[in-house]
């Protein structure tokens, strides 16, 4: 049996804090084998950095899913096409800035 944790929505810094804090002992405590984190409103609930998305793979994360903000913070532009890691939902239209990601 495969155990997935999904944490949803990981809010600004306190959020933050409390995955990079906790996550590793979560994880080996409940044998977790694959870590997904809503990711979109990590940076002070406006969208994701890459920096924060870092943090969070290195935390453990699998994966890092977006949302509808996750055009909010432009530095993620070039970011995207470069982490496999990090996921947008299929059914957004891509950013204009980026033209077709998929």
């Amino acid at each position: 049996m495969m155990r997935i944790l999904f944490l949803g929505d990981v809010v600004g810094s306190p959020g933050r804090n409390a995955v990079t804090q906790n996550l590793a002992a979560i994880k080996e405590e409940h044998e977790i084998d694959f870590i997904v984190i809503n990711g979109e409103n990590a940076a002070g609930g406006r969208g994701i950095t890459p920096k924060i998305c870092i943090d969070l793979l290195r935390a453990g994360a699998a994966v890092v899913t977006t949302g509808d903000h996750v055009w909010d913070q432009k530095e993620i532009l070039d970011y995207f096409p470069n982490e496999p890691r990090l996921l947008r939902p299929i059914n957004f239209v891509d950013a204009p800035e980026l033209g077709q990601l998929s």
